[in-house]
């Protein structure tokens, strides 16, 4: 990407810009930045950050039928989203940022730096830190630098070393240039939950209303401090002198014990403890409480991420997170890709004349988010049964692609295997020199072989059909989830609820599975038991991995050695 390229991103517009620092609305953002450090509004941000960070940005365009059709490598598009932040690692930082950005004030910038060698360095900058300066001049605060940034001029030639600005915003309903979060929405709610807080913080630190007063008839007045007349009375002083000391030292015996109040002894009979309480005190709890409960509800993630998962089971827990996902992470990753897309990247397409510059987008792929936990050792079978690739083993295992063997190393292993394989037998000896007159057959081998796989995929699909329908009704799908699950194809379930190797044999699920296997490889000239054996491994793979089935990987499956068609 040359550093033409890189100026020419297109800018923030003077009107666009006013948002940030001449509306009412900035206000508002300040106000909801204030809260961040409140626990509940922090936990929401970085929830929506860490798993916004998660996700991968790419190149791709939209087919007429919906699907995404991936850049090559080697496309413009590929290179210039590859070039994001400076990779991966930049990237999903700069996804992260973004996350609490538009969770709390709904907008965030993002400015772009060229660098005097090459590349630029990108940011992500909130509206506190960005201010308009009139005539189309928008200041950053960048690490204390003020970073001056012109605003964009579609009739001029861009400057390639000037900063680049673009807004990124979730906009208001009502009014468009406005930014929306659900903290702007719950202004109100936050600072009573403020203002409870300090109650309840007053109440427990209060040596009055926490330790009381007691009377003790030994006197008619008050004790009076040094240089004080008996006609004063500092009963007042007294009070306020304990309060300030147990707030100053809560370690103190002025916190710690309660206020000693000498009275006539006529007036109480014996010792008496005072206690000075109100039903404020344990209401100001429950309406804490409340205002928390209606945060978490006003929040567009599943409440549970913020009042705990409670008695949530493993399935329903995948199930909030893939709704969580869903709802509140994909929205926010469109956001920000559907500014980079209009304000970057197809603006230096069109600087490179691509034709087709604005079919080109940049997307984020939230795979990795929905990756079920730890599967190394399934997948380690399902890969000796040839279903995954050697590359999705590593994955799985916890290996990259520098782990790969080189293709020296892998010829070498196979001699390995070979040997190993044939050591101590006489290797197979044709002395015959007539050409075989065996075409023929080996053609209908090959037919054979594809009507066998076509067999296979019905039995294996009405194995995991059935396994899901018994999966319905056991522990692993609570009642309160069973309606939903019945929605689900039944032969995809298992890749939604969790289910242990071990469990597959406990509930019965592949029990009956295979009947018509004999039948199928009689029919086929193969042998009945290793066919069972094979689809019964495969399937309890595909349950315990939690993967779902495909016609493709059904060849792989076949391979074992005891299927060879028989003479």
């Amino acid at each position: 990407m040359t550093r033409e390229l890189v100026g020419a991103a297109a800018r923030y517009t003077t009107r666009t810009a006013k948002t940030t620092a001449q509306t009412p609305a900035r206000g508002r953002q300040v106000a909801a930045w204030g809260f961040y450090r409140t626990p509940e509004v922090r936990s929401y941000a970085n929830w929506i950050a860490n798993a916004m960070s998660g996700a991968l940005l790419y190149a791709g365009r939209r087919r007429p039928d919906g699907s995404i059709e991936r850049a090559p490598d080697d496309h413009p598009a590929a290179r210039l989203v590859a070039s994001i932040a400076g990779g991966p690692d930049g990237q999903a930082q700069l996804l992260r940022e973004h996350g609490r950005h538009l969770a709390v004030a709904g907008e965030g910038w993002t400015v772009i730096r060229p660098r005097e060698s090459v590349g630029a360095d990108w940011h992500v900058v909130s509206v506190l830190e960005m201010d308009s300066k009139g005539r189309g001049a928008l200041e950053a605060k960048i690490d204390g630098e003020t970073v001056k940034i012109p605003a964009h001029d579609p009739d001029a030639a861009p400057d390639p070393m000037a900063p680049a600005a673009i807004r990124v915003w979730d906009p208001s309903p009502e009014h468009h240039l406005e930014a929306d979060s659900p903290v702007l929405a719950s202004l109100e709610q936050l600072e009573e939950l403020r203002l409870l807080s300090a109650a309840v913080r007053a109440i427990t630190r209060s040596r009055l209303t926490g330790r009381g007063v007691i009377l003790v008839p030994q006197g008619t007045r008050f004790p009076t401090t040094p240089g004080q007349s008996d006609a004063e009375d500092d009963l007042i002083d007294v009070f306020m002198t304990v309060a300030q000391t147990a707030i100053q030292d809560p370690e103190s015996a002025a916190a710690t014990v309660p206020i000693i109040l000498e009275v006539p002894a006529e007036t109480i009979n014996g010792i008496t403890h005072l206690t000075l309480e109100s039903n404020f005190d344990e209401l100001a709890i429950k309406l804490r409480q409340e205002n928390i409960t209606r945060f978490a509800t006003a929040a567009d993630i599943p409440a549970e991420f913020l009042l705990g998962m409670g008695d949530i089971n493993h399935w329903g827990a995948w199930e909030l997170t893939s709704e969580a996902i869903r709802l509140g992470i994909e929205p926010r990753l469109r956001v920000v890709t559907h500014a980079y897309t209009n304000h970057w990247l197809q603006p230096l397409l069109e600087d490179e004349d691509l034709p087709d510059a604005h079919e080109w987008l940049v997307l984020a792929d939230t795979s990795p988010l929905r990756v079920r936990t730890n599967r190394s050792e399934t997948a380690l079978k399902v890969y000796e049964l040839g279903a995954i690739s050697a590359k999705a083993l590593r994955r799985e295992t916890g290996f990259d692609e520098a782990d790969a063997p080189t293709a020296t190393e892998q010829r070498e292993q196979e001699h390995r295997n070979q040997d190993h394989k044939t050591e101590g037998e006489p290797l197979p000896v044709d002395e015959t020199t007539t050409e075989p007159d065996t075409l023929p057959a080996s053609a209908a081998t090959t037919t054979t072989d594809g009507m066998l796989a076509a067999a296979a995929d019905g039995l294996i699909w009405a194995a995991l059909s059935a396994a899901g329908r018994k999966l319905e009704r056991t522990p692993a799908c609570p009642r309160s989830q069973r309606a939903q699950a019945r929605e689900i194809e039944p032969a995809e379930l298992h890749t939604l609820v969790a289910v242990d190797v071990m469990q597959v044999d406990q509930w019965k699920l592949l029990d009956g599975a295979w009947s018509r296997v004999p039948e199928i490889a009689t029919r086929y000239s193969r042998d009945p038991e290793c066919l069972a054996a094979v689809l019964d491994e495969y399937a309890r793979a595909l349950i315990a991995a939690g993967v779902s089935h495909t016609f493709e990987q059904t060849a792989g499956v076949l391979h074992a050695p005891c299927l060879a068609a028989a003479a």
